[in-house]
């Protein structure tokens, strides 16, 4: 805690290098032999890029999780996903209120920085509440999951994989340990027609994704949505019209083509909502992604890159900021001087960071693809989806993850970084917070459009 008291490290930084610190840490240890199955040491770059797909909870792996690193290397890479899920500051201030100490109000302007709060009061009651409904909800998950799992893999074995795919799924990191049964990379595959997993996996990946400030409006409110703050009923409704609109386009169109013959109805029913889910942000799969048309691949792109809820587990540039694009376009198109919704007034300032939020991934994601498209020879299609599911901190892959050369690995490495720590966030951190008074210049008209 004592770095967060220096004067000079705004939250922004100190978020960065929080996440930087914890990724170096944990390479460092994902290097030790005592973390691979066969006691070899990993490269630091592999190790590296595994440490930061883990802490950003993307999922992206070099290595199969299960076959490659043994209970050690699994189990340092679940405390990567739950640091990371939580958040650097959420989870190190939340161990220092648990321990009795008192939290300066530097701190507190730091967990506001953390989890996106829209004020400094009641943060520490904020945090703890987080902390507290966190735990519960994975140790509920984990114990579902049991039901299945123990069976197939024994007591021991099976509390383990419970508890791992429980804490994976909540923080929307995607890691997965079923390379065990035979087939690395499989992911959940081998579950397309288990309803038990596929629910409890889709609903942590829904719950982690939503927020934390909506699950305080679900406490304090119950289900009277009119009393939620507009950021939740915004998160609520973009999220239900997403998750309907992309199960039904994958229900009817997808698979239904020739190459899902082989899914029964009900597997089809299942497949279609656990893939309309995981791309936001979560980077399960249950089917082949290989084998999806390029109209589907297109779609599950657009869902990795908008991701969930700020102040979350999840990624993306957020349903807030497309929300807020999507009504203030509606406001130029009905010449209306004000962004509105649901009676309330966005402020002009929310739509210059959704602006620039969105056009930062943009770039950073064209940019990423075309890269790796040009190093590694792959289809511009394949490229980009790689380069979404890194910014969109996802970890869904169409097979090629594995095979990237060093100079790609950066590259995802950096996406990886860059979308879990929030583009703004890195922004501000780099930039000076002076303000520069404008309001004197002369003023002349642009034609866009």
């Amino acid at each position: 805690m004592s770095f967060l008291k220096n004067e000079h490290l705004t939250p922004a930084r100190i978020i960065i290098f929080g996440f930087m610190l914890l990724i170096l840490t944990g390479a460092g240890l994902l290097m030790l032999p005592i973390s691979t199955v066969s006691g070899e040491i990993t490269s630091f770059v592999d190790a590296l890029f595994t440490a930061t797909s883990a802490t950003c909870v993307t999922g992206l792996v070099v290595f199969d999780t299960a076959t490659y690193w043994s209970g050690f290397g699994q189990a340092v890479i679940l405390v990567l996903i739950q640091i990371g899920g939580m958040g650097v500051v959420t989870m190190s201030i939340a161990i220092v209120m648990f321990a009795g100490k008192k939290i300066g109000l530097k701190q507190r302007w730091v967990m506001q920085e953390s989890i996106s709060a829209p004020q400094v009061g009641g943060i520490v009651r904020m945090t703890g509440f987080i902390f507290r409904t966190t735990l519960i909800l994975e140790g509920l998950g984990a114990l579902l999951l049991a039901l299945r799992f123990c069976p197939q893999y024994g007591l021991l074995r099976g509390i383990w994989y419970a508890v791992f795919h429980a804490v994976s799924a909540f923080c929307n990191a995607g890691y997965d340990l079923m390379g065990v049964n035979g087939t690395p990379f499989a992911s959940l595959t081998g579950y397309v027609n288990d309803p038990l997993v596929n629910l409890v996996i889709t609903l942590l990946i829904i719950l982690g994704g939503i927020g934390f400030l909506t699950w305080a409006d679900v406490k304090e409110h119950g289900l009277h949505l009119r009393a939620y703050r507009l950021q939740s009923k915004l998160i609520c409704t973009c999220t239900l019209v997403l998750l309907a609109a992309t199960a039904l386009y994958f229900f009817f169109y997808e698979f239904s083509l020739p190459q899902w013959d082989g899914l029964s109805l009900s597997e089809r029913a299942l497949a279609s909502w656990f893939q309309s889910v995981t791309p936001r942000t979560a980077g399960f799969n249950t089917v082949d992604l290989a084998n999806l048309s390029e109209p589907s691949q297109l779609v599950t792109i657009l869902l990795m890159l908008i991701g969930g809820a700020p102040g979350s587990t999840a990624g993306g540039f957020k349903v807030t900021t497309l929300a807020v694009l999507l009504l203030f376009t509606k406001a130029v198109f009905f010449r209306k001087d004000t962004t509105q919704c649901y009676g309330r007034r966005i402020p002009e300032s929310v739509l210059r960071s959704a602006v620039t939020i969105f056009l930062l991934y943009l770039c950073l994601f064209l940019t990423g693809g075309m890269l790796i498209c040009g190093i590694e020879g792959v289809s511009l299609i394949e490229a980009l989806f790689e380069a979404a599911t890194a910014v969109g901190t996802v970890g869904l892959t169409l097979g090629i993850t594995s095979t990237l050369s060093v100079p790609s690995q950066l590259i995802l490495i950096f996406l990886m970084y860059f979308g879990r720590v929030g583009g703004l966030t890195l922004i501000y951190a780099m930039t000076s917070s002076e303000s520069h008074a404008v309001s004197l210049m002369p003023q002349e008209r642009v034609t866009v459009g």
